[in-house]
């Protein structure tokens, strides 16, 4: 399995705009970073997770030719503001299937109205399969997925497990029910925001602390701030099995 970070920043990504803090300012291409969002391969599949506002950008960078699918975390706009691009992909390959929460569809449909209506549809906007998702495993080719529950402040949202990989992100906490779902994985993939305590992320020492329970192989962070500091930086104060993510990094499981 094959995993290729097409994003690892945070709502804003980095730089911010306007933002003169001195990680914008890096010229360090692993302080860029576009919002965060990972692809997936095995065996002949080909899974998105996440689409925000860099999906273009990130396709391009990635050199995507095909897709079998997108699988969503949560409704907000830097996971789900690239929707509309998919169209570039529907138009070549026809229906493009969608997993997502109820609550995620009823959001999107709320917001991108003119994709999902069924009557004087826009020929030219994106055709989309709507999966609703919950909180127990389903099927994608031939790989069991494994969602798993996390908080976000106060929303419910999914990471996802793939086989001996599993993906979270934008989580502040994760109970020792889900913990359980994650036990055993080869690979971590988990968020740290910055330094400090935020309401509805964790911070580094959080992540950190979580990555030592759950005691993976190797771990992953991701969903990163500008107030976390610099990747040289931050990557030499971090245990030899846990690496600061970048922008179109390929790691393997």
């Amino acid at each position: 399995m094959k995993i290729t970070f097409l994003g690892t920043g945070a709502s804003q990504g980095i730089p911010i705009m306007g933002n003169t803090h001195p990680v914008c300012l890096s010229e360090d291409f692993k302080d860029k970073r576009l919002r965060s969002s990972i692809l997936v391969e095995w065996d002949n599949y080909s899974y998105i997770v996440d689409c925000g506002p860099d999906f273009r950008q990130q396709m391009l960078a990635a050199k995507v030719q095909h897709i079998d699918g997108i699988l969503f975390t949560h409704y907000h706009a830097d996971h789900t503001a690239g929707l509309d691009e998919v169209r570039s992909f529907s138009q070549r390959q026809g229906e493009i299937p969608f997993y997502a929460k109820k609550e995620v569809i009823k959001n999107l449909k709320e917001r991108f109205g003119y994709i999902f209506t069924k009557k004087n549809k826009y020929k030219g906007a994106a055709d989309i399969v709507l999966n609703k998702i919950k909180n127990k495993p389903f099927l994608l080719g031939n790989l069991e997925i494994i969602p798993i529950e996390v908080l976000h402040g106060k929303l419910k949202i999914f990471g996802f497990r793939f086989d001996d990989f599993a993906y979270i992100t934008d989580a502040n906490f994760v109970s020792d029910i889900e913990k359980q779902k994650i036990a055993g994985v080869k690979a971590l993939v988990i968020n740290a925001l910055s330094l400090h305590a935020h309401p509805s992320h964790f911070s580094l020492q959080e992540a950190l602390d979580f990555i030592a329970e759950i005691q993976p192989k190797k771990a992953y962070i991701t969903h990163v701030g500008h107030r976390l500091g610099f990747h040289a930086a931050v990557s030499k104060t971090l245990p030899e099995n846990v690496f600061l993510a970048y922008d179109n990094l390929t790691i393997e499981v």
